[in-house]
């Protein structure tokens, strides 16, 4: 009996590159098609290119691929949602269109689960070629700062590419939280997995979308998504400084009995005050960035509203807060 595999494909503004991508991912995988059926689900995020239109009409004249299109832009994360609720194959993969996850891939991963159990097949890339020296070193000083103030493990290089059996994709999906980090949330339900390494590779086509901006949103986001470790550390330091401040009181009134003078010193106290204000305000300001999520997360809002689409497969029933998902 056929599996079915859904491979989950978020897409924003990339016209050049699904048509490639769709005709590597036939090539890849018509050697496993009298045993695995794919299907390839589109998750058009709003974009401003002719992207919508190509998938359309892919989906149109190829019965194998199905698309979702946004009302808006609302994010990959949000993609990468909308298409594992619609997937209905028992066994699921999430990647990008660009071909920097290698097609060539998925068969390795069929294997490892079919044949060695394992639940999820995940990637991650073992050199960063193609890509800025400058990029590279703030990737690594963020996996590096990950592994040591979060319980979750968040490996350096994990891609969102992976592959996972439907129990897996059920516990993702029942997380229903509104600010979602897919690789933590991946991670976090556990089970069994296996990594394949692989060297980075360029884009096909076109350009990245992810500015620096963006990256340092991202990386904010799953910091304040998976680890408590920034209003630990705030509050630290406002001990230490607390303890700075009485070692300095004493000085002044020892200073003053034996010397008389206590109006010397102006210019370091009010660098002082300037100082100990900053890391005032930048708690103030941890702390903000934490009840601005759990703000977010009350006001149950969608993650995301699908415009329209164009799934061949009848949806099964899944276990996902109906509030959260149009």
């Amino acid at each position: 009996m056929k599996q079915t595999l859904t491979i989950v494909v978020p897409v924003y503004n990339e016209a050049e590159t699904v048509d490639l991508f769709y005709a590597e991912v036939k090539r890849v995988m018509s050697p496993l098609s009298s045993r695995v059926q794919t299907r390839i689900l589109f998750v058009d995020d709003g974009s401003e290119d002719e992207t919508k239109a190509i998938i359309s009409k892919m989906s149109e004249v190829n019965e194998d691929v199905g698309y979702l299109s946004f009302s808006r832009n609302f994010g990959k994360e949000a993609a990468m949602l909308a298409g594992l609720s619609e997937a209905t194959g028992e066994l699921v993969a999430v990647m990008d269109a660009d071909l920097q996850d290698p097609p060539s891939l998925l068969p390795e991963m069929i294997r490892r689960i079919d044949d060695e159990g394992y639940d999820v097949v995940c990637t991650r890339r073992k050199t960063r070629n193609c890509e800025p020296l400058l990029r590279t070193f703030f990737t690594n000083c963020y996996y590096g700062l990950m592994s040591r103030i979060s319980k979750t493990p968040i490996i350096n290089g994990a891609r969102d590419f992976r592959m996972m059996t439907r129990p897996v994709v059920e516990a993702v999906l029942s997380l229903g939280e509104y600010n979602r980090f897919s690789k933590g949330l991946f991670s976090w339900v556990g089970f069994k997995q296996s990594w394949i390494a692989y060297d980075n590779v360029p884009r096909s086509a076109g350009e990245s979308k992810f500015s620096y901006k963006k990256l340092f949103y991202y990386a904010a986001d799953s910091v304040l998504s998976f680890s408590t470790a920034p209003i630990l550390g705030t509050a630290m330091l406002g001990l230490l400084f607390c303890l700075i401040a009485f070692v300095m009181i004493a000085v002044i009134i020892i200073k003053t009995v034996v010397f008389g003078d206590s109006t010397n010193g102006w210019p370091s106290l009010a660098c002082i005050v300037l100082l100990v204000s900053g890391v005032q305000m930048m708690g103030i300001g941890i702390v903000g960035a934490y009840l601005s999520k759990v703000y977010m997360e009350t006001k149950k809002r969608p993650l995301y509203i699908i415009k329209e689409k164009n799934v061949k497969t009848e949806q099964p029933q899944k276990n996902v807060q109906k509030n959260r998902v149009f």
